[in-house]
């Protein structure tokens, strides 16, 4: 029922997460991050838990293969869960249970992983990974919004979709982005429309005088 992505930013070493799904919220649980530490997608029987704990171990200095080990050694429900990881150096790591639905699969590309289940086939996790390479002139927070807009256009979730999210974390101690749009019949489009004004002089004028608080150099 849902298909997201996690990638860095080779330049600036800036970390993403984005997802969309035929139920609602789906970034208040599926979608995880910090600055210079890793970012994670949890899904099919999604376990937030996964987030605060990976990212506890990301940033002790465990890998991305490493924490995904640690994370599904002690889950008895691991089988029903998808999860990509990418770590600060850019490595990542994905699983895909044996019981995520009818289509299911994740995969990693350079500086990206990506995972779906419900989906209409094995071309929307390949569109999601070559939108985002062909993407590359693009700020990161946009090159993520055209692998979800890929990712539909090749079937995505088979109901629809319904709700979308997307977060950035550069430097700050937290997200630089963080969209969400809970519910609607177009949640992408909506998504590129807060993407603008975030985007916007006002707003980026705004952000940029706030308190970044402390992060990983």
């Amino acid at each position: 029922m849902t298909f997201s992505i996690v990638a860095r930013d080779a330049q600036s070493g800036a970390l993403a997460a984005a997802t969309a799904t035929g139920g609602p919220a789906v970034g208040a649980l599926v979608i995880h991050g910090q600055s210079r530490t890793g970012a994670i997608a949890t899904q099919a029987l999604t376990n937030p838990l996964y987030g605060s704990q990976g990212l506890a171990m990301l940033g002790s200095g465990l890998s991305a293969e490493q924490t995904l080990h640690l994370l599904l050694k002690e889950d008895e429900e691991r089988e029903r869960r998808q999860l990509c990881i990418i770590d600060n150096a850019g490595a990542t790591a994905h699983w895909s249970g044996s019981q995520c639905g009818p289509w299911f699969g994740s995969v990693a590309g350079p500086q990206l992983a990506v995972a779906g289940n419900m989906l209409a086939g094995e071309q929307v996790l390949q569109a999601m990974q070559d939108a985002f390479a062909s993407a590359q002139h693009l700020p990161l927070a946009e090159r993520m919004l055209a692998a979800l807009n890929a990712a539909a256009r090749a079937g995505g979730d088979r109901r629809g979709i319904r709700s979308a999210a997307l977060k950035v974390w550069d430097r700050r101690a937290y997200a630089d982005i963080d969209l969400r749009v809970d519910w609607s019949a177009a949640p992408l489009a909506q998504l590129a429309e807060v993407l603008e004004q975030v985007r916007g002089a006002t707003y980026a004028d705004f952000f940029r005088q706030l308190p970044g608080g402390h992060s990983s150099s």
